[in-house]
């Protein structure tokens, strides 16, 4: 039974980096029991670039705290479950800086985490990104700047609506390694802040991948950024795909 400890922490930023996606073409992307959660017509895939801060297990003294900079590709999915419609994120691959996170995924972190080098740059509300994974199948270059307003073309018609939507996407499920089983994990947040963002480039060899997302099935549609948000994750068990 996965029974990860509670953790606890600081988000010291984290910026959702979202594409709109065809729905035909993101289904066979998500293993049972998952299916996309539409949005507008459309499916809603994209990226999380988050920097923890003071990362431990509750039952541990804060002082033993873990930072580090972290980048999960996520899915908006729904599913039943006993009779129930749920909703929330499959993330079909997680990396980090942290060579411990890398160690210990799977049992003090959630899922596999893959090890990556992170070149980060903040300056004046300006962010400069660049994530290169050990095993060199995950590249990503971003270059963003704080905003006032969403784009006019995203699937989140306001500001508000957005934020409602990733506020209840809190549930997330990795596959474990067990062939259909996914192991979820819950954040839960004692303060909320939710900013648009403005990305002047963007390069994902996640979602530039034709064989996967097709030429013109995949688009950039919204970003958007967080900050000083402490938190907890838990652990909500295993979800499999027999019911």
């Amino acid at each position: 039974m996965w029974n990860l400890p509670a953790i606890r922490g600081l988000i010291d930023r984290r910026m959702l980096v979202n594409f709109r996606v065809d729905a035909k073409v993101l289904a066979p992307q998500l293993p049972v029991p998952f299916r996309p959660l539409l949005v507008g017509g459309f499916g809603v895939a994209g990226i999380c670039l988050i920097r923890l801060k003071g990362v431990h297990p509750i039952f541990a003294p804060a002082f033993l705290g873990l930072s580090s900079e972290n980048m999960a590709h996520r899915i908006a999915v729904e599913w039943e479950e006993a009779g129930e419609l749920r909703q929330g994120v499959y993330v079909p691959r997680r990396d980090t800086s942290s060579w411990l996170a890398h160690s210990l995924g799977g049992r003090l972190f959630s899922g596999v985490q893959h090890h990556a080098r992170f070149d980060v740059s903040e300056e004046e509300n300006r962010y400069s990104i660049n994530v290169h994974s050990d095993d060199s199948l995950v590249h990503l270059t971003l270059e963003a700047c704080v905003a006032d307003e969403i784009p006019k073309d995203s699937v989140f018609g306001t500001l508000p609506e957005a934020s409602h939507f990733f506020q209840q996407g809190s549930l997330g499920y990795s596959a474990n390694a067990v062939d259909g089983q996914f192991d979820g994990i819950e954040l839960c947040t004692s303060n909320w802040n939710f900013s648009p963002v403005t990305i002047s480039k963007v390069q994902s060899s996640f979602f530039d991948d034709r064989a996967a997302y097709p030429e013109g099935s995949v688009q950039f549609d919204s970003a958007f950024l967080m900050r000083g948000v402490h938190h907890e994750w838990h652990a909500t068990g295993t979800l499999c795909a027999c019911g």
